[in-house]
């Protein structure tokens, strides 16, 4: 990975707030040191920072840091309690019928795929409020509202009822979404490759809503899409539109 800056969505005495990049680990890896961490680059801005919470290595989004004590323990109880706003946006295979629903499904390691997770009703509870933002022929954008704060929740969820992220190597059918997939009659350059749009889990953690942990106030941030993410629907909205029903169109 080449070399990143940390952006920042907000900072004061209290709390970082960043736009983490996907690729980048949330807190150092216990093999290799050389590898950056959002915690360790934090650190090297703002001086100490805790954890909070974490996204996935390929995870794209909001990302919250305590820098000092008090500010952990309140920041810790919010998350503990799920009264934190957490939503995420993901690209799901497959179109989405329903405008909204929850998915009430509880997760347990898997036993047989060290570091996945799997349904099971033995599992711990988990709880995913899906609501459809936009529709493709092959594809849906939707927002996942976490209220449970499980490892890998959303794209386990997601899969569990039929649309596993576009993009997702361990849950999902794809390890990368290709142009040629959905454009006809696609040509490539002599002597070239194709270059995948994305290649990493199309999920984004869209926005987070706290109360500051001095001042109780509410405070929330949104980050952008990355480039991957947006070239991703882009090429979506271009090449995968909807098809008109006839039964949309009025008759005079």
């Amino acid at each position: 990975m080449k070399r990143l800056a940390l952006d920042v969505l907000f900072h004061d005495d209290h709390i970082v707030v960043i736009n983490k990049p996907a690729g980048l680990l949330s807190v150092p890896d216990r093999f290799d040191a050389s590898l950056p961490d959002a915690r360790s680059m934090v650190r090297a801005q703002f001086g100490e920072a805790f954890v909070v919470h974490r996204l996935d290595r390929d995870t794209s989004g909001v990302m919250i840091f305590a820098l000092n004590a008090e500010a952990h323990r309140s920041l810790s109880m919010q998350f503990e309690h799920h009264t934190v706003t957490k939503l995420y946006h993901a690209i799901v295979s497959g179109t989405v019928e329903r405008d909204s629903f929850s998915i009430d499904i509880p997760l347990m390691a898997d036993a047989k795929r060290k570091g996945l997770v799997r349904p099971s009703a033995r599992g711990k509870e988990a709880r995913t409020e899906i609501t459809v933002i936009e529709r493709f022929r092959l594809a849906t954008l939707v927002e996942a509202k976490l209220i449970t704060g499980r490892q890998h929740q959303i794209r386990v969820h997601c899969a569990a009822v039929g649309h596993p992220l576009l993009v997702d190597a361990d849950y999902g059918r794809a390890s990368e979404f290709l142009l040629s997939s959905i454009k006809r009659k696609f040509k490539l350059a002599k002597n070239t490759e194709e270059r995948p749009i994305i290649e990493r889990q199309t999920l984004h953690a869209h926005t987070l809503g706290i109360l500051h942990p001095v001042d109780n106030t509410g405070a929330q941030w949104t980050a952008p899409y990355p480039k991957d993410f947006a070239a991703t629907l882009q090429v979506l909205r271009k090449y995968a539109a909807p098809y008109e029903s006839t039964f949309d169109i009025e008759f005079f």
